[in-house]
Parts: structure tokens; sequence; C-alpha cells
């Protein structure tokens, strides 16, 4: 039997109000380090978008070479699919409900610093299986996100196949907790298909598992403040003239680092 959480409550002088989704999503990530939420892609956009994740993996495959990519473990990882795959993926990052809510943790401007798709292959280890951070090495705590991460769930992310393991509110710590922590604490995140995990890139988090008999596959994106440069310089590797203004503001077109002096000067506004 369930038994719901008391709902009166006394000696309260601030309360958090959530008038819909995205600030439910906004005050979980906030407090636990992570949210889940419905991208609203319809199941035919879906069923594309997996073709398309597909096709984009085998074509990069075909290009980069699987000796290279094996040796350099990555051979699960497609990067910047957005650079070079359908225009699908360029439509997961820039989904209005989702940019909507980074909008909200992220105080200011922010750009995507890097999307990667991510393969969670069936009864083997992969590098994503191990505790990190999206914005690894660092050991830091702010006081607002300074990097958000949105994965996109191209197929259910489930306990079976190896849903992301979290550690909530491990945001808030500098150091990586002890393993008897770990095992207390650890929960997994299911999703369904067509759902955003955000994260804040500061929590630790690893790919669970996949005990299955089929990959479990995400694209993962990460929207950063404009002061931490891109893992790949998306600029100089997309064709910008069918895009609007704020999607190149979001891809980081206004804030690449000036080549020279004369660059920067030109670059500032006129008093």
């Amino acid at each position: 039997m369930f038994n719901p959480p008391p709902s009166a409550s006394y000696g309260i002088l601030h309360r958090t109000t959530s008038e819909n989704p995205i600030d439910l999503a906004v005050e979980q990530i906030s407090s636990l380090g992570y949210a889940t939420i419905p991208s609203g892609i319809t199941t035919e956009e879906l069923k594309i978008f997996k073709k398309d994740f597909d096709l984009n993996q085998a074509q990069y495959i075909e290009t980069f070479g699987l000796e290279k990519l094996s040796s350099t473990d990555e051979l699960n990882t497609v990067r910047a699919p957005l650079t070079h795959g359908p225009e699908s993926f360029l439509k997961i990052a820039t989904s209005e409900k989702l940019l909507s809510l980074v909008g909200k943790l992220i105080h200011g401007q922010f750009i995507l610093n890097q999307q990667n798709s991510i393969i969670n292959p069936p009864q083997k280890d992969y590098n994503q299986g191990a505790w990190h951070r999206d914005l690894p090495y660092q050991h830091f705590t702010s006081s607002s996100p300074i990097a958000i991460n949105a994965i996109f769930c191209v197929d259910d992310f489930t306990k079976d196949n190896g849903a992301t393991f979290v550690l909530p509110a491990s945001h808030k710590i500098s150091k990586f907790p002890s393993s008897d922590y770990i095992e207390r604490n650890a929960i997994q995140i299911e999703a369904n298909a067509g759902d955003y995990i955000i994260l804040d890139c500061m929590l630790f988090h690893a790919g669970g598992y996949n005990s299955t008999s089929s990959p479990r596959r995400g694209v993962n994106h990460v929207y950063t403040i404009p002061f931490l440069k891109q893992q790949i310089n998306l600029p100089d590797n997309i064709d910008a003239k069918h895009l609007s203004e704020e999607v190149k503001k979001l891809l980081g077109f206004r804030y690449s680092e000036p080549k020279n002096i004369q660059e920067f000067l030109d670059s500032r506004p006129k008093m």
C-alpha cells in the first residue's frame, strides 16, 4: 500500500513554487542534480530518428575506420553528429522545451558545448560505464550551474539495458564519494524513448551494464556558459547559411576566440 507524503506544513517562511513540469524539473535538478522531461517528439519522428542514428553511426565508422575508433576507445561514440548527420540531430539539440529548461538553470548566456551519440553495447563493458562528471577532472561546486547535460533517449532506458546511474545531490560535493556511500545511495534513472534525462554536469553518473541483446542508444548534449571552450569547434564544422541568428548563437558563432587583437577590437561594441 502506498502512503502519500503529508501535504500540511508549519513553521515554513519560504517556499519554492513549481507552476509547470519545467519548473518542477528545474527544482529537482537544483536539489538532486537530475530530472527527466518528455521531448514532445512524435512516435513517427522517433522512428525516423532511430534510422538516422544508425545510418549516421555506420557512416562515421566508415569515415574514420573501425581500427582507429577501436584503438582510441571511441567505437561506441559518434562525435558531433549535428555537423555531419541529418537535420534531426540539430533539431533535438535546439528543442524549445529543452532550451527553456537550460535557460532557467544556467544564468545568462549559454552555448552547446558538445553533442555526442552514445551506444551502450549489449553484454559488454564500455567507457561510459565508469563514474564521471561531464566536466571531468573538476572538483568544485558552484552556487548555480555552469554546465547542463541533456541525454536524448533514443531507446527506453531500463535497468536491464543499463540505464544511467546517478549519485543524487553529488553536484554539491567536491570529492568523489566512498565505495560504501555509492553502494548505499546510487540510483538508476529509467526513462522512455524520446525523453531527455537532464543532469547538472557536476553530478557523478555512469552508464549501467546492458544485460540485454540490443544496444541502448542515446545522444548526449552538454550546454555550458560561453567561457568553456567547445569539445569540437562547431562553427568551423557546420554550414550556417540556413541557421537563424539564435541557433548560430547557441552553436557558439558569437563566442569563438578572436584570432588576433584586431579581430578582438572589431568585435567590441561601439560607445
